[in-house]
């Protein structure tokens, strides 16, 4: 007899943690995995005592649950939830809903509700964020797809959702691939801050020559002003974590080589298809790229010189120049990956509520910030904001904070220590609020070698001309 609220296939961490999350919440849960050790191991461990059914075939999960039927499916994005979907499609029914909770790319997102809704089924891709976790405690959840699905799982998604104020961290996003976007541009928002806050603490390590002690106490200071974050406070406590094996602080024994999954990476592709510079977030992406040359990096070092040049200046207002330099590329990037929803919204015919995306991530996600209040504020102050850096609080602090910033680049540049990040961020700004940039000459170029026309400063807007320059 069906028994279950809702089936998972799929138990890695974040499949175990999103069930242990769900019964905790008084929903009766079945679970599948491919290897089948992982479904008993899990039942009689961590699982134990819990309203949980380990099943151990697809057809003994479908059969388990009520219907509608709902199945959430925790597998690697790709060909993987493909070959899942093609495997659940033969036993299900009318009206039951699939949910893919992986990092698919929002593309093979829309095509899968486009496949399922014709088979009478209903289709949800959801983004899910906050690691390990946030999947047991409450993670910020971005589900869109087949509109009619959202009733059936809202009660469900937004109980085991992270609350802030009482307002869970979840709703509905927007059809087919919405959901999966969002999550997108989250991850590339992520990256970016990732970065910043990298720089930040190269500039105070390679420039002031402090200590993991004393960023901790930094940057634990820093978390009790507008750069509260989640991202922020375990900065503070990674510098505080020495290891027991050599007594040495631990992040100073961590290669710096850094790792991806490739969603920083779909956000720059993406963001060049629409047409949006998101220069900070692909920064960030090169960024790790070049971390990971380590081998080459070091035989480079050896031969390739820079400048010599010894920091001089006070110290603590130097360390305040940083953190405010943190701050406005932070609000930069957000701005661009803000604007960067605005233009698939417009593209895919999406009605994304930018300020409901930002209560989305006050809780339960990596990028989880009191910042997320200002944006929402921004965004009820003006729906159609074209660019958070004109939302009038965004404009004072980065007003405020600006001539920090370019000092922060200035001496940066001449210590030699590396912030692609921070000089994206700047040069975004600095061309934004231009009214006139040299694509003039850009044009007049292409059209020298190519034909390729220009427009005219007085004529009308559409209006091309072509010259002979030649």
């Amino acid at each position: 007899m069906a028994q279950a609220d809702i089936g998972l296939i799929g138990l890695a961490v974040m499949g175990e943690n999103l069930v242990l999350n769900m019964a905790n919440h008084g929903y009766a849960v079945a679970v599948y995995n491919r290897t089948v050790s992982k479904v008993d191991d899990f039942v009689a461990g961590r699982a134990a005592g819990k309203s949980i059914l380990g099943c151990r075939s697809v057809e003994e999960l479908v059969a388990a649950l009520k219907k509608p039927r709902r199945i959430m499916m925790m597998v690697k994005a790709g060909a993987a939830v493909d070959a899942l979907i093609q495997q659940l499609l033969p036993h299900l029914e009318h009206g039951d809903i699939l949910i893919d909770g992986g990092n698919s790319y929002f593309p093979d997102t829309i095509r899968r509700t486009k496949e399922i809704e014709a088979k009478g089924l209903l289709f949800i891709g959801t983004g899910v964020s906050g690691g390990e976790e946030g999947a047991l405690k409450g993670p910020s959840i971005m589900p869109g797809g087949s509109t009619a699905a959202w009733p059936h799982v809202k009660p469900l998604f937004q109980d085991i959702a992270a609350k802030v104020d009482g307002v869970p961290c979840c709703d509905w996003v927007g059809p087919d691939g919405a959901g999966h976007f969002v999550k997108m541009v989250h991850n590339g928002i992520e990256y970016g801050d990732m970065q910043l806050i990298g720089e930040a603490y190269a500039l105070m390590r390679d420039a002031l020559g402090m200590q993991p002690p004393e960023l901790r106490d930094v940057f634990a200071a820093w978390n009790r002003t507008e750069l509260d974050s989640y991202l922020v406070e375990i900065t503070a406590a990674i510098f505080g974590k020495q290891d027991p094996d050599t007594g040495k602080y631990l992040v100073d024994m961590i290669l710096d080589a850094a790792g991806q999954k490739g969603t920083g990476k779909w956000t720059s592709q993406v963001a060049l298809d629409l047409g949006v510079p998101v220069t900070l977030i692909t920064e960030a992406v090169f960024a790790r790229c070049m971390s990971a040359m380590k081998d080459e990096r070091v035989n480079a070092s050896a031969t390739l010189k820079g400048p010599r040049a010894a920091w001089r200046g006070d110290r603590a207002k130097f360390v305040e120049d940083i953190r405010r330099a943190l701050y406005a590329s932070k609000i930069c990037s957000y701005a661009q990956g803000f604007a960067m929803m605005r233009a698939a919204a417009k593209e895919h015919g999406w009605a994304l509520d930018m300020g409901n995306i930002a209560l989305l991530w006050r809780g339960g996600c990596i990028i989880r910030a009191q910042f997320l209040n200002r944006i929402k504020s921004a965004y009820e102050r003006r729906p159609d904001l074209p660019n958070l850096l004109l939302d009038k609080y965004f404009r004072a602090s980065v007003a405020k904070v600006q001539s920090s910033w370019r000092r922060v680049i200035r001496e940066a540049v001449r210590l030699g220590v590396p912030v692609p990040t921070f000089s994206a961020a700047l040069a975004y700004y600095d061309s934004y609020r231009r009214a006139q940039l040299p694509a003039n000459l850009l044009q007049a170029q292409r059209d020298f070698f190519g034909a390729h026309t220009f427009e005219r400063i007085d004529k009308p807007r559409g209006e091309f001309f072509h010259a002979e320059w030649s």
